[in-house]
């Protein structure tokens, strides 16, 4: 999914944003280097990864990150499948098998809309 305009995060299923504005995280270059460099987090914002065609799970590191994040995987149909809460710097993910997608979010993020595994997320165009 490329994104040609700004995008959210809805959780259907708990009728709450998850995160209000995605920024895609881009090809295999941008994904390498994701949220590196950065201080952190803007409340509300988020990166979205996309796995491979054929690889068949997903795992996110945090080597060199500076800040702790929320990893929400979402398979098949966008469903939340596994959640990574305040996963700190210096820290691999689990490895999640039928990942497709990959949301990085703020500390807490899936907390405050209280995303659970099994919720639908829907990534919809904002103005």
């Amino acid at each position: 999914m490329r994104q040609s305009r700004p995008m959210r995060a809805f959780n259907q299923t708990r009728g709450t944003v998850l995160c209000a504005r995605i920024e895609d995280a881009g090809g295999l270059a941008g994904q390498g280097r994701g949220l590196l460099g950065r201080d952190g987090l803007e409340p509300g914002t988020g990166m979205l990864f996309e796995n491979g065609r054929f690889t068949p799970f997903m795992w996110m590191h945090m080597f060199f990150m500076r800040f702790a994040i929320d990893i929400v995987f979402l398979g098949r149909g966008d469903r939340v499948v596994k959640i990574n809460r305040r996963l700190r710097p210096w820290r691999v993910s689990s490895v999640v098998f039928g990942a497709r997608r990959a949301l990085e979010l703020p500390a807490g993020a899936s907390d405050e809309s209280s995303t659970q595994v099994g919720d639908q997320i829907v990534l919809e165009a904002i103005e």
